[in-house]
C-alpha cells in the first residue's frame, strides 16, 4: 500500500478517468442505480466512490462509503485501506470523535502496517485541531500532547515525526499560556499567593516555552507585593541571566530599583533550585 504522503497527494488531486467511470456506476447515499444495495458492488468500486466523494469535498459521504467497505469486506486489504481513508475523511469533516475511533481501530488491527504512523498522527491531530482558546479548559491539549508524543517516540523516522514535534511544542506553549492567563487574573485581583503558584508552574514545568520571561517578571511583582524580598531578587537574577536584553528584565530591574533593591541570587528556596536547573543545568 502506498505511504501516507502518496495517499494524501492522491486525495488532493483530480481522480483518474477510470476512477470517475467506476464511480458513475453508483448513485449517492449508499446505493447503486435504481437503489441497488452496495452488496452488489465490489470493494474496489465502493472505494472508488469514496475517493470521488473526497475529490468533491463531500467528506461525510466519503466516510460512509469507506465504512461500508469495512462492514461488507472485513479483513480484506480493501477494508484496511478504507479504514485509514475513513479516518482521514472524518478528520476533514471535523468529525473528530469518529476520526479518532477509525484511527484507533487501524492502530489496533494493523499495528505493524506502514500506515500505522499516519493513523497515530491523525489521532493526534483530532485532538490538536480542537485545542481551544487559552482561557478555556485544556483537557484536549493534554490529550494532544500525549498522542503527539506517541508519534514522536514510536515513529521517530516517519515523515510525521517532525510535524508532531512542532505541534507538540506549540501545544506545550499553549498550556503555559493557560497558566499565565490564570496567574495574571489572580495578580490583578491581589490574590498574590494564587498568582505566584501559577507563575511558579511555568518556571518549573514549562521552562522551554515563550512565557518563561514574563512568568519570572510576574514572580518579582508577586513576591514584592507580599514583602518576600529575597524571592523577588532571586527571580529577577534568573530573569537577568536568561533574558537580560528583554523588556521583562528591564521592568523587573526598575521595579526592584524603585525599592532600593537589585537582582541577587539567594539560596534555600525553590527559586534557588530553579536557578540550578535553568541556568546551571543541574537537574537534581
Amino acid at each position: 500500500m502506498a505511504g501516507g504522503r502518496s495517499r494524501i497527494l492522491l486525495i488532493g488531486t483530480a481522480l483518474s478517468v477510470l476512477t470517475l467511470a467506476g464511480c458513475s456506476q453508483l448513485e449517492p447515499k449508499g446505493t447503486g442505480p435504481g437503489g441497488t444495495p452496495l452488496e452488489s458492488y465490489t470493494a474496489e468500486q465502493i472505494f472508488e466512490r469514496g475517493e470521488y466523494e473526497l475529490s468533491i469535498k463531500d467528506y461525510e459521504e466519503g466516510a460512509i462509503y469507506f465504512s461500508e467497505i469495512e462492514r461488507l469486506y472485513p479483513y480484506s486489504d480493501w477494508a484496511k485501506r478504507a479504514l485509514i481513508m475513513q479516518a482521514f475523511a472524518h478528520h476533514q469533516d471535523k468529525n473528530y470523535e469518529e476520526a479518532r475511533s477509525a484511527a484507533q481501530r487501524f492502530i489496533d488491527f494493523y499495528p505493524a502496517d506502514d500506515d500505522a504512523a499516519y493513523a497515530q498522527y491523525l489521532l493526534a491531530l483530532s485532538y490538536y485541531d480542537q485545542i481551544e482558546l487559552v482561557g478555556r479548559d485544556q483537557g484536549l491539549t493534554f490529550q494532544a500532547l500525549q498522542a503527539l508524543r506517541t508519534v514522536i517516540e514510536r515513529y521517530p523516522d516517519s515523515e510525521y515525526a517532525r510535524s508532531s514535534i512542532l505541534k507538540f511544542d506549540l501545544a506545550f506553549d499553549h498550556l503555559a499560556g493557560k497558566e499565565m492567563e490564570i496567574g495574571r487574573y489572580y495578580l490583578k485581583r491581589d490574590h498574590f499567593g494564587a498568582a505566584i503558584s501559577r507563575f511558579r508552574v511555568v518556571v518549573e514545568d514549562f521552562q522551554t516555552t515563550s512565557h518563561t520571561a514574563e512568568a519570572l517578571y510576574r514572580l518579582v511583582e508577586g513576591y514584592l507585593s507580599l514583602g518576600l524580598v529575597q524571592e523577588a531578587q532571586t527571580a529577577a537574577a534568573i530573569l537577568g541571566h536568561n533574558y537580560q536584553s528583554s523588556d521583562w528584565y528591564k521592568d523587573a530591574f526598575s521595579l526592584l530599583k524603585g525599592q532600593g533593591l537589585e537582582p541577587k541570587l539567594f539560596g534555600g528556596n525553590w527559586m534557588g533550585t530553579a536557578y540550578r536547573q535553568t541556568v546551571k543545568g543541574e537537574w537534581l
